[in-house]
């Protein structure tokens, strides 16, 4: 960001690389602030990571957002059950969906399959934004051993517990 007596105008750090018009001049009293990119996703479920993970670059896709925190947990994901969970703002436009304007916030889920034909493409041109949740459920088979675990070990330690006292 460039301040110049009343006037500020912005743009990326890479941009004066690319597009050298954008590499000004400077003079006496500007003030040049350089800030990190603020821009947040929160990922959840089967995936290499649980956090909120700032983007690391100026347009991140559904696909690089999964690279970013170590992908798909093989053991335990459903790669069919990719959600995106999205706050809209009231007041703004919903895309794809016929609306306009509406008046109250909304939540959006987008469900990407990686498994269909197309996933993959979906996902490397879906376009993450800031506050964007990605949730990764988990595979039937993972589901299943989770309940057979929890009641195996809850019926392990009441068995330990029995022969502890003599029972």
């Amino acid at each position: 960001t460039v301040l110049r007596n009343h006037t500020k105008g912005e743009i990326w750090f890479e941009d004066i690389y690319d597009r050298p018009e954008f590499d000004i001049a400077l003079y006496a009293g500007d003030r040049v602030l350089v800030q990190r990119d603020p821009r947040v996703f929160t990922v959840l479920g089967a995936t290499g990571l649980q956090a909120n993970v700032p983007f690391g670059m100026r347009h991140l896709s559904a696909l690089q957002a999964l690279a970013q925190v170590g992908g798909l947990d093989g053991s335990i994901a459903d790669p069919t059950g990719l959600f995106v969970i999205r706050n809209v703002q009231a007041k703004s436009d919903i895309k794809g969906f016929g609306r306009g304007n509406h008046l109250s916030d909304k939540t959006i889920i987008y469900v990407l399959d990686l498994t269909a034909p197309t996933g993959m493409f979906e996902a490397r041109d879906f376009v993450i934004r800031d506050e964007d949740t990605l949730y990764v459920t988990l595979a039937p088979f993972a589901q299943w051993n989770q309940v057979i675990s929890a009641l195996t070990g809850t019926l392990g330690t009441a068995g330990s517990i029995s022969s502890l006292s003599g029972g």
